[in-house]
């Protein structure tokens, strides 16, 4: 999937909750709307999609207030000291996190600066192709059992 791809999939899951691209436009990039995918094609060529993806109405609009939120926890390993003074590394695996925080996007802008690639950190957040075939697949036993 390109970055164009990603974040027009991204910016329609914020419209869904109420983010308004052509507004944001207008006010960061220029006063000229050129259209939705003229807009798009800018945002991407000139890497502005920085100053979008890290947006408060960006981020308020996507991570919903209020609204229950799934994503995945990367695994880790750190060294800490146990009772005795011992130094031990610790391996956590990855994990499956729910959130209902009213203001959870703030934290999950602070996730997506510390982390190397943010537009991955926002990829966890999308319906993955698995996820898709698997509502489909639900849907279509619930309809043959009616």
């Amino acid at each position: 999937m390109t970055r164009k791809e990603t974040l027009l999939i991204l910016i329609n899951q914020a419209h869904a909750n109420g983010f308004e691209f052509r507004r944001w436009y207008v006010a960061n990039v220029s006063q000229d709307w050129p259209g939705a995918e003229e807009a798009m094609t800018l945002v991407n060529a000139e890497s502005r999609y920085y100053a979008l993806i890290f947006s408060h109405d960006f981020a308020r609009a996507f991570w919903k207030k209020g609204a229950q939120m799934n994503f995945i926890v990367p695994s880790a390993s750190y060294s800490r000291l146990n009772g005795k003074g011992e130094v031990v590394t610790v391996n956590r695996k990855p994990f499956t996190r729910r959130t209902i925080k009213a203001d959870v996007w703030k934290y999950h802008l602070r996730q997506m600066a510390i982390t190397d690639d943010p537009m991955r950190y926002l990829k966890r957040f999308l319906p993955t192709h698995e996820d898709l075939q698997t509502e489909l697949m639900e849907a279509e036993s619930l309809s043959a059992a009616s």
